[in-house]
C-alpha cells in the first residue's frame, strides 16, 4: 500500500500532538518519511484548529507547542476545495473527511472513528485505524 496522499482525521492528529510516542504520531512519521502529503480542506483544517486550541489540552501540551505543531502540519500539507456534499456517513460531520479524500485523490483515510471506519472502502479508498495503517505500511 502507498500513502503518498492521506487524510488523517482530527482525533488522530490531536493524539499525535499530545503524545510524542504512540501510533498516531508514528502514522505522521511514516507519511512524512515517505514524502507523503497530508490532505486538508478548509473544513477539516478548521475543525483541527478549533479543537486543538481547547483549554482541556493545556495540561498535556502548551498552547505554544500546539501552535507550532499546527504550523508544521500545515506547511507540509495540501489543500483541496470541497462543497460539503452529503456522502452518506452516519455522522454527517464526517462527510468532510470523505469528500476531502475523494477530491484530493487520497490513497487512504486514517481514523479511529467508527462512523468513518464502517464506510470502508469509500470509492476504493481504504479507511484504516492507525494500527491497520502502520501494519500495511510495514508489510509493503
Amino acid at each position: 500500500m502507498k500513502a503518498d496522499r492521506a487524510v488523517v482525521d482530527t482525533n488522530v492528529l490531536i493524539s499525535a500532538a499530545l503524545r510524542a510516542e504512540g501510533r498516531p504520531r508514528r502514522v505522521l512519521d511514516v507519511i512524512r518519511h515517505s514524502n507523503g502529503v497530508l490532505l486538508f480542506s478548509d473544513e477539516t483544517s478548521h475543525e483541527l484548529r478549533s479543537r486543538l486550541r481547547r483549554p482541556k489540552f493545556d495540561r498535556y501540551v502548551s498552547q505554544t507547542i500546539r501552535a507550532v505543531y499546527l504550523a508544521q502540519l500545515m506547511a507540509v500539507s495540501e489543500w483541496v476545495s470541497i462543497t460539503n456534499a452529503k456522502l452518506g456517513c452516519r455522522d454527517s460531520d464526517d462527510d468532510r473527511f470523505l469528500e476531502t479524500a475523494l477530491i484530493g485523490e487520497a490513497d487512504c483515510i486514517v481514523t479511529g472513528d467508527g462512523d468513518l471506519l464502517e464506510m470502508c472502502p469509500f470509492h476504493g479508498i481504504p479507511i484504516l485505524t492507525p494500527a491497520d495503517f502502520l501494519n500495511r505500511m510495514n508489510s509493503a
